[in-house]
């Protein structure tokens, strides 16, 4: 009986301690409330990715897998012309989905940040009723009116504008970019006015207070924007498969082929490697570029 309480006493000691150290570590407290989240994304994104990335070192033997380590399908994709030139056409479609949806975006942010004042919410409504639908469906509604027969060509040839309907507009790069490119609020509302109020009182016009001010204090807004576009946009695959024609083919509609159609995983997995690499590197390359870019204007 004496061992048994002097485990119990033990045990509550051992809790007690553990409770002060809890309690006294912010840290701590931080790392317990975010323990689920970190499970959870251990379970289903990084365990997966480090299941892809082991896929990579193997190759396909028939029907089965030789699990033996090796680099002959990165080897494969960096020697491939075809593959180049698929990384190189999904980076440019992105990198123009991009360009043009910021392009969009800020000037419609501008608008409701600085020149709408009581209805603000009811412009935000407006700006997110596009996202009340879904995903397939604003696709097939671009292909209704980029098609053949479609919308903007009936119209242009009821105007006389045109004699045959323009075939540009479906199944290649163009109705890609489009098609993806879907119209940077907060950091702009963010802005501290008595900053312009004093560039203003300082002697600078318009144009100089947008470029000394209001662009550098809503660049991080506009770089979160454009990774949030980019990323996902290099790696779609249903848009180039509805829209984009022969033309169009994006390197995730080969990975989804290699995964999918003719079942050679380890080539897909490190075609999904390397596209998720090139990604990375060029958009930590852009970040840096335009901060720094920023700093020499300021």
């Amino acid at each position: 009986m004496a061992n048994a309480g002097t485990i119990r006493d033990d045990r509550k000691a051992w809790r007690s301690r553990l409770a002060r150290v809890f309690h006294r570590s912010r840290g701590l407290r931080g790392a317990a409330l975010l323990s689920p989240t970190l499970i959870a994304m251990a379970a289903v994104l990084a365990a997966p990715l480090a299941m892809l990335a082991l896929y990579s070192f193997w190759r396909q033997d028939d029907l089965g897998l030789d699990t033996h380590i090796t680099l002959a399908q990165y080897a494969s994709v960096l020697s491939r012309a075809s593959y180049r030139a698929l990384f190189v056409r999904s980076v440019a479609i992105s990198g123009l989905v991009t360009l043009a949806t910021v392009a969009l975006a800020y000037p419609m942010a501008y608008f409701v940040a600085f020149r709408v004042e009581k209805t603000k919410f009811l412009w935000l409504v407006l700006l997110t009723i596009p996202f009340w639908t879904s995903y397939l469906l604003r696709v097939f509604a671009w292909k209704v009116i980029l098609g053949y027969n479609g919308v903007i060509n009936s119209a242009f040839m009821s105007l006389g504008l045109i004699k045959a309907p323009l075939a540009f507009l479906l199944y290649n790069p163009f109705a890609v970019v489009v098609t993806l490119a879907h119209p940077i609020y907060v950091s702009l509302e963010k802005i501290d006015r008595s900053l312009l109020d004093a560039a203003a009182d300082l002697g600078d016009g318009p144009i100089r207070r947008f470029f000394r001010v209001t662009l550098p204090l809503s660049l991080p807004g506009v770089i979160g924007a454009a990774v949030l576009i980019f990323v996902p946009t290099t790696g779609d695959y249903v848009t180039p498969t509805l829209v984009g024609g022969a033309d169009g083919v994006m390197i995730a509609n080969v990975i989804e082929v290699e995964f999918d159609r003719i079942g050679n995983w380890p080539l897909g997995a490190a075609l999904s490697i390397a596209s998720m690499a090139i990604v990375a590197v060029l958009t930590i390359t852009a970040i840096g570029a335009a901060r720094t870019a920023m700093a020499r204007v300021r």
